[in-house]
């Protein structure tokens, strides 16, 4: 797995498009990845718009991809605002071949927290439901566990919360090329805390196929540092 740094132009017009629709990022992104008589390689990569900014409104977008790209196949003068940074191996950088339980790590992930009712997916909008979706994800799907306030003497008045932070809850929009140029709107949170590894084949599976709904709007990229 690969892990690229992006800075978009803010002076770009197509750059702009692409910062206020989702949907046309990826679009654009799946050109690095595949020419232009092929289809975008499915689960080639993830990617997540960062929302912090530089002063001058520069946008820093995350891909984390399982091979290489060719940035050249994007084909906009002055996209990138600066050239990209040099990939980065993650499974050297995090050593993930040796993981292992009970290893913690600071981790980013924006998501879709939601839920099913009458074949519709449903955005969870209050923060407990947020807290407990990242929770079930973590135990059920993805090896880890999130470590609770409590056990750091942080809570001793309340029940135990996760120790995490919900923040950025937005809807994000498309408009997907194909069907008529449908409509999409996904809801989406960023999470920011620590996390447990309690099993390392889940957890490394997450880690390259990302987590939840919306991986084409830039959802379910899971970003992690060693905590020592």
């Amino acid at each position: 797995m690969y892990l690229h740094r992006l800075h978009l132009n803010p002076l770009c017009k197509e750059a702009r498009r692409d910062i206020a629709d989702p949907y046309e990022l990826h679009s654009t992104l799946c050109r690095a990845f595949s020419d232009q008589a092929s289809k975008c390689p499915e689960s080639e990569f993830l990617w997540r718009m960062e929302p912090e900014t530089t002063p001058d409104g520069t946008v820093r977008i995350l891909v984390q991809s399982r091979s290489l790209p060719d940035w050249e196949r994007i084909g906009i003068v002055s996209w990138l605002k600066v050239a990209p940074s040099e990939p980065i191996d993650l499974r050297l950088k995090l050593k993930l071949d040796s993981i292992s339980v009970g290893q913690r790590f600071r981790f980013r992930i924006r998501a879709n927290p939601s839920t099913s009712k009458d074949g519709k997916r449903i955005g969870l909008l209050l923060l407990p439901q947020q807290e407990a979706w990242i929770v079930r994800i973590g135990r059920e799907l993805c090896g880890f566990a999130l470590p609770q306030l409590s056990s750091f003497g942080f809570n001793d008045q309340g029940p135990s919360r996760p120790d995490v932070q919900v923040t950025h809850q937005q809807m994000l929009y498309g408009n997907q090329r194909g069907d008529g140029g449908r409509r999409i709107s996904i809801f989406s949170a960023l999470y920011n805390g620590y996390l447990e590894v309690r099993d390392p084949a889940m957890f490394q599976l997450c880690l390259s196929n990302g987590i939840g709904h919306g991986k084409a709007l830039g959802l379910g990229l899971l970003s992690i540092v060693p905590t020592t």
